[in-house]
């Protein structure tokens, strides 16, 4: 299938320009190039029809999962006839194992799995694998580990009416694809034997198969979605995709196997000769115990650790992520678009994650509690990164020396489009500084002027803490207020932006995750509380892309709280100024009147979650005592084996249960 774009506009403004420019550059085979589009320019817009016009798959890597979350609905607005996907951490909680020699402490990796991120990672890689209209719009997990793509796909069930198998043959097969039987609780990776047939929950979560057999063979293949009332598709054939994506043929696993014992001998050898008694019990203990797993179940928690094996990589290379499931051409190039969104932010963040990592796993490794292999376990390096992409995109209001460095010629042409001019014709808000005594005051008066005109506000702290406080001082001023940092849960996020839009709230505070990229139109007022402490939180880049959260307003206004004017706040505020005049230059010449945007509130991520989540087609037969009986007993059985992560997603099954027949 092909990318055909759909909107009810057309390209306006400098955004024609702009894709020409980039799509010319894409073409001649230019490697990097960069989008500087002010908030609110569309470069979403800009970069579907790019898209569309080059035909090719795309990944488009975010640095926070809340602005991830709004670029999947509105590429899926844009594609509806194509794949677009949402891949990002599927941990809701995740504190990852480490040791801390100074105090002798070993903290146990501990994780609760969101199991519909799961799923949408896995409708994700099975579509990069069986079509090219797809869209990934990512965080930076997708330089993590994500099992082989070749493997994966090998390990893929084809069937098709009329093929010579049974009941059995298939359930042999789904095992070692790693589902799970689930006669009375079915879920996504899951099946159940019914009578002549077999139901398959699929791991992404969207699509149940129901195979029936007839005289040893195939008699039909049925597709349904999980809603309630979808209604079953006749079918000719189907791909099964694995139920993890760190699967492993029986042969090669037994391969796998013998390279761990391996290694263990040459660490045990090691620890001898360095008069490490504790730490060789340890390595001994522990990998012998994950042999014993693997051996007997195929799996075990953890068995990330021992990616390099499964694989047969040597020491050093680099792991397998989402980023090769991408197609490639015969001669191995990436075959596809990279786009960076927000690269200042992002490129730095793909940068960090490899080094961090290293640092705690080598600690583990030292101690005796992880085989070296682990360190292979690990994010790609940012040369690795760059090797396993080709054409890519950075888009940014605010691109850094980075960007403007890859994007130049050794001639020194640069590859740069310049979107300045919205759409619309608004210009980017007014500024002014106040002085941070009183600022809470003062930042109440304000506030209270855009809550009287139905207009929201957004206040920009430097910490969590202060956020919560600020957040608490306007409540009990009698605004509607609320924050949004980091610990809020990922499927959350979505929603309290949402609920400001609705006028739930008419405030929000936040830190870092009110910069990039939200479009909240109704906002008309930001205030930066201590505008003038020079650091990361206030720097020109950053200030920059805090006052674009008002560039949607036709009143914005943008107030810095700061007793001196820093280098920064001079830099932010004469880019703006800069901004404001080609703006409103464009405006007069072309006799265009500023109007207010007005922007349908869509559902959020988690809303469209919830209504395949919830449902109670799930709980299919059998009184409920039975089924939580069964689920008790479960539970305990994967505690007794030590599969803890699996323990916990029953046990907030059980309570699942307990809730809706309360």
């Amino acid at each position: 299938m092909k990318f055909r774009l759909k909107a009810p506009y057309k390209p306006t403004g400098d955004q024609p320009q702009a894709i020409e420019t980039l799509v010319a550059n894409l073409n001649a085979g230019v490697r990097d190039q960069t989008l500087l589009g002010v908030t609110g320019s569309g470069k979403t817009f800009t970069i579907a029809n790019v898209i569309e016009r080059v035909q090719k798959p795309t990944l488009v890597i975010s640095h926070n999962k809340t602005l991830a979350a709004q670029l999947y609905q509105e590429f899926k607005e844009f594609f509806p006839e194509s794949a677009v996907h949402y891949f990002v951490s599927y941990y809701d909680y995740y504190q990852p194992e480490a040791y801390i020699p100074r105090s002798d402490t070993y903290i146990e990796k501990d994780a609760k799995i969101n199991e519909k991120i799961d799923a949408f990672r896995h409708a994700t890689t099975a579509d990069l694998l069986t079509r090219r209209d797809v869209i990934v719009v990512a965080s930076v997990s997708c330089i993590y580990g994500a099992g082989d793509p070749e493997e994966y796909a090998k390990m893929a069930i084809n069937i098709h009416v009329g093929q010579k198998s049974s009941p059995r043959d298939i359930i042999q097969k789904l095992v070692l694809l790693q589902y799970s039987r689930n006669v009375l609780d079915p879920r996504q990776g899951t099946f159940r034997p019914r009578e002549n047939a077999v139901e398959i929950y699929l791991p992404s979560g969207e699509e149940i198969i129901l195979v029936e057999f007839e005289k040893n063979a195939i008699s039909a293949i049925r597709k349904k979605s999980v809603a309630l009332a979808a209604i079953p598709e006749m079918i000719g054939a189907f791909r099964i995709f694995p139920a993890k994506h760190f699967v492993t043929p029986k042969d090669k696993l037994l391969l796998a196997i013998l390279r761990i014992k391996d290694e263990l001998r040459s660490q045990i050898e090691k620890f001898k000769k360095e008069g490490k008694v504790l730490e060789l019990e340890r390595i001994k203990q522990r990998t012998n115990f994950d042999l014993e797993m693997l051996q007997n179940a195929g799996y075990v928690a953890g068995i990330e650790n021992y990616s390099r094996h499964f694989s047969f990589r040597d020491a050093g290379d680099p792991p397998y992520t989402l980023i090769d499931y991408f197609p490639r051409t015969t001669n191995g190039r990436a075959d596809f678009l990279t786009v960076i969104d927000e690269s200042h932010a992002t490129i730095p963040q793909v940068r960090g994650m490899y080094n961090g990592d290293q640092a705690r796993k080598l600690t583990l490794v030292n101690y005796g509690f992880r085989l070296p292999s682990a360190l292979d376990n690990r994010p790609l390096k940012f040369e690795e990164f760059r090797n396993k992409t080709a054409q890519t995109i950075y888009a940014s209001a605010t691109p850094a020396d980075y960007e403007y460095k890859v994007s130049q010629n050794k001639k020194g042409v640069r590859y740069v489009a310049e979107q300045v001019i919205r759409p619309t014709g608004l210009i980017d808000p007014e500024l002014e500084v106040r002085p941070t005594q009183n600022q809470i005051r003062d930042l109440v008066i304000e506030i209270k002027k855009r809550v009287a005109k139905k207009e929201r506000a957004l206040v920009i702290a430097l910490t969590k803490r202060l956020a919560e406080d600020v957040a608490q001082y306007l409540s009990d001023q009698g605004i509607k207020t609320t924050y949004l940092h980091s610990e809020i849960k990922t499927l959350d996020r979505p929603d309290i932006l949402t609920d400001l839009r609705k006028g739930e709230y008419d405030v929000l505070v936040g830190i870092n995750l009110l910069r990039e990229g939200l479009d909240l139109p109704e906002v008309s007022f930001i205030g930066i509380l201590d505008a003038d402490k020079e650091g990361f939180l206030r720097n020109d880049r950053t200030l920059l892309q805090i006052i674009g959260r008002a560039a949607r307003h036709l009143d914005g206004k943008v107030i810095l709280y700061g007793d001196v004017i820093t280098d920064s706040m001079k830099r932010a505020m004469d880019e703006t100024n800069r901004r404001r005049k080609i703006q409103a230059e464009y405006n007069k010449k072309h006799k265009i009147t500023p109007t207010q945007i007005v922007k349908a509130i869509r559902k959020t991520l988690s809303e469209e979650v919830k209504e395949t989540a919830d449902e109670p087609s799930f709980i299919t037969e059998g009184p409920k005592k039975k089924l939580r009986d069964s689920l008790v007993h479960e539970m305990r059985k994967a505690a007794k084996s030590m599969n803890f992560e699996l323990a916990a997603r029953i046990r907030d099954r059980i309570k699942q249960l307990d809730s809706s027949t309360a």
